[in-house]
């Protein structure tokens, strides 16, 4: 067992600077434990969860692998992973073997090298040993960075040498990638002996003791690599608190209770993946179930929706948009909790799942940089299109990106006053965009919503997908939203296309539904219905039918399609495959 320590054992509640309190004394885990039991108590009374709740202070020395999964899973054998294959393969692992699988490993990590501080790309998929393996590094006070397995070896490349990497833990399926990337950096194989890899089966053997580690709250412990929409991605840096306690506001979210089972579809590599698949499910005790698949069947997943007993399920958009397409059928015995992530959730989408489950989505809100900020709580009524309400623990503003003021219509931002635990320590070796994203007293996420009277809070879009036609603002996402209320349209990315006359007009690039064809008469169908629903200056006025891009974790590069449009422009050419609304 690795020991954690300095504590503080005076009960104490500090209040800080913005008012909000903070309790100090008992222990990490017991003050972990106490804020758990308020949201939990509150789950269904959003104002009395906002009023009660504390973030727990855990101390200037904390390890979240140490102080609070091995606090819960010591002579635990309640199930804390279940993975279900789609030949019908099905593990489960208790929080207790997970406790002491996840102590031989780390005791194997440190024989192999890895110290203190050093940075690990953990490159697994959904199998027992990514798990294992969290927390070991943790446990060894290394720095995780979750590594998709997706990635080309150009983009290994880059993460290597940006994120200083010195070990890398890799699928068997994965080691040729890296089999031209030369450097100091040890290497461990999953699945099998590789010839020039040392062979993660070694930790079986449970030799040695883990070393003793003692952490700082604030030292770092996992560096995520954002999807990059738009640029180059960023190196987010979290502390042994940030995610590990910050998770606490997306437990709440979730509505996870102890003992519920928990699936959220969500790929390794991805803040999502340690949102709805690590922290906050154990933060409950609650169980994780991976069902994993080759291609994606909706049908085969509503099954293991029922067959496993899931009380709360987290999927993306497109994963609701696709189950819908497929009929839903009746809903999984046990499903208390449907929710949606990862992209703005569009009301037709909501009100299909509530027909047919009886479930209404609830939208959650966040960034890689943070946890859950804005969600629509359990047992609270879903305004249909927003996003919900600051969580609890939560400070949100809506700044004005030009006066820098408080606004109705504006930034997202995370007021600095409070002390947001939930937020980043910042960028990896990027002081200046970190000072930028910081600027003014607050964390800014780059998302421009409205704040209504009520204090819900509707997405409108990325600051950079804004835009402009004739001197009106565009909304990429409004548009969109009604662009899927038609059958024809599976998914659609809304871009300004560069117009002599307007500067821009509204350009739509649509991926169709099954059984629709990419021809005159659909096209006329959607402007028609383009018209019927929008303002007349958001009206789709070019559209084309195209396989839209995306980045490795599934986000439509909006700013490809900007590019391609601007190319056109610049070279004085029409896109041949483009329909245009005044020529239908």
């Amino acid at each position: 067992m690795i020991a954690v320590q300095g504590r503080d054992d005076t009960d104490v509640v500090r209040t800080a600077r913005d008012g909000t309190r903070q309790t100090r004394g008992m222990n990490p885990t017991e003050n972990l434990r106490a804020a758990r039991t308020t949201l939990i108590e509150h789950r269904d009374d959003a104002a009395a969860a906002e009023a009660a709740f504390v973030w727990p202070d855990v101390g200037e020395h904390f390890n979240w692998a140490v102080d609070w999964f091995d606090a819960i899973a010591v002579g635990n054998e309640k199930t804390a992973l279940r993975i279900v294959e789609e030949d019908g393969r099905d593990t489960s692992v208790s929080f207790d073997r997970m406790r002491w699988r996840s102590d031989e490993v780390a005791a194997w990590l440190s024989a192999a090298g890895v110290e203190q501080g050093d940075h690990v790309m953990l490159m697994l998929g959904n199998r027992v040993e990514l798990w294992e393996s969290m927390l070991a590094i943790m446990k060894l006070g290394a720095v995780i960075l979750p590594t998709t397995t997706l990635l080309s070896t150009a983009d290994l490349a880059d993460r290597l040498e940006r994120g200083r990497v010195s070990h890398v833990i890799v699928d068997r399926a994965d080691t040729a990638k890296f089999a031209s990337l030369e450097g100091d950096y040890t290497r461990i194989v999953v699945g099998g002996a590789t010839e020039g890899w040392r062979d993660y089966d070694e930790s079986l053997e449970g030799i040695g003791i883990s070393p003793t580690v003692t952490v700082n709250s604030d030292d770092p412990c996992l560096i995520y690599f954002t999807s990059g929409t738009t640029s180059k991605p960023k190196m987010v840096v979290h502390s042994h608190v940030s995610y590990p306690v910050g998770h606490l506001s997306t437990l709440y979210w979730l509505g996870l209770r102890p003992g519920d089972v928990h699936l959220a579809i969500s790929s390794p590599g991805w803040g999502k993946h340690a949102w709805s698949l690590f922290f906050a499910p154990w933060n409950a005790e609650a169980t994780v179930f991976v069902y994993n698949y080759g291609r994606f069947d909706p049908i085969a997943l509503r099954q293991k929706l029922d067959e496993a007993g899931v009380g709360t399920f987290c999927a993306p958009p497109t994963v609701w948009r696709m189950l819908i397409q497929a009929e839903l059928g009746t809903k999984p015995r046990k499903l208390r909790e449907a929710l949606s992530a990862g992209e703005p959730l569009n009301p037709g989408v909501i009100s299909a799942v509530q027909d047919a489950w009886g479930l209404t989505i609830r939208d959650g809100y966040g960034q890689t940089e943070t946890t859950a900020l804005i969600a629509n709580p359990p047992g609270g009524a879903v305004v249909p299109g927003s996003m919900g309400r600051p969580l609890p623990g939560i400070s949100i503003a809506i700044i004005d990106p030009v006066s820098g003021e408080p606004a109705t219509t504006g930034e997202i931002c995370l007021d600095l006053a409070s002390l947001p635990v939930n937020l980043m320590t910042g960028y990896l070796a990027d002081e200046a965009r970190t000072a930028e994203a910081r600027a003014g007293g607050y964390f800014h996420t780059g998302d421009v919503a409205e704040q209504a009277d009520d204090g819900t809070i509707t997405f409108i879009g990325r600051t950079d997908d804004i835009f402009k036609s004739s001197d009106y603002k565009i909304s990429p996402f409004e548009v969109e939203s009604v662009l899927l209320r038609h059958p024809a349209v599976a998914e659609s990315a809304v871009v300004p296309a560069p117009d002599a006359t307007r500067h821009t007009v509204v350009k739509a690039y649509v991926a169709l539904a099954e059984g629709w064809q990419p021809d005159a008469e659909t096209a006329r169908a959607l402007f028609t219905h383009s018209a019927s629903e929008l303002s007349a200056y958001e009206r789709v006025r070019r559209l084309e039918f195209f396989d839209l891009p995306k980045t490795i974790s599934g986000k439509i590069r909006r700013v490809e399609l900007r590019d391609r449009e601007q190319e056109a422009f610049d070279d004085g050419v029409e896109i041949a495959s483009e329909w245009r609304s005044d020529r239908l």
